[in-house]
């Protein structure tokens, strides 16, 4: 049983580099976090993993609901936060294209799906969800079609959800965030001559879901893609 809180967030990813942040910004405000990923997070009050081998969708929506309810009890979530993913790059001709695609789709899509489906069933009426999207998906993506791909449709089930019919509580908003670049470890170990200023800080995309989760009025129109623009170390946000 969760401990009892004023306020509580699911963080799907809450292992990865923009998922820790985020775990550790939400605890600094007191609230109850819980994390689902392939590792334990743990600053985290209660953690969900994952099975890396796991290929279906619908074994993991099984399990995942198994035991966040188990966790929750009669508890609702205030927020879930959607930060999994990665990138992977190739054209049609490249080797790797469908492998890389598949990891796409499993890493973008299918996280964004359980999210979604989580926040149908365990988001408070007047909450909030997050799906990370992708500047770069707003156009076509020769050189990293299955990223591309995996982004658009996470763009596309924002704005689905968002409409009337989309299942999620009353009055509760999705919204995705579009980033560029963003400044994490593995970013800078792959490219470590990039121009780190162009990058956006994970400390600034977990603080705007903090404002976002608490801050109701602060939040775009629900249904909004929020780029996420950096240019000399000054990161500002754009509606798509």
């Amino acid at each position: 049983m969760a401990t009892t809180v004023q306020r509580r967030v699911l963080v799907y990813g809450g292992k990865g580099a923009l998922g820790s942040v985020c775990v550790e910004f939400f605890r600094k405000q007191n609230w109850w976090v819980s994390s689902i990923d392939l590792h334990e997070n743990d600053q985290a009050d209660s953690n969900i993993l994952i099975n890396a081998n796991s290929t279906s969708l619908v074994d993991q929506e099984t399990d995942v609901i198994q035991h966040l309810t188990k966790i929750l009890g009669d508890d609702k979530l205030d927020a879930i936060i959607c930060v999994a993913g990665g990138w992977a790059g190739g054209s049609a001709k490249n080797k790797d294209f469908i492998k890389n695609s598949e990891l796409m789709i499993r890493q973008s899509v299918w996280s964004s799906l359980m999210a979604s489906r989580l926040a149908s069933k365990f988001l408070k009426d007047d909450g909030l969800l997050t799906l990370t999207g992708a500047k770069a998906a707003l156009e076509p993506t020769p050189g990293m079609i299955g990223y591309g791909m995996a982004k658009s449709a996470v763009h596309h089930l924002v704005s689905s959800l968002a409409q009337e019919k989309g299942g999620l509580p009353v009055n509760s908003s999705v919204l995705a965030i579009l980033p560029v670049t963003l400044d994490t470890p593995m970013n800078r170990k792959f490219m470590p001559n990039a121009d780190f200023s162009e990058w956006t800080p994970l400390t600034f995309v977990a603080d705007l879901f903090v404002k976002w989760t608490t801050c109701p009025q602060e939040r775009p129109k629900s249904g909004s893609l929020v780029q996420l623009l950096t240019e000399k170390g000054i990161t500002t946000i754009k509606l798509a």
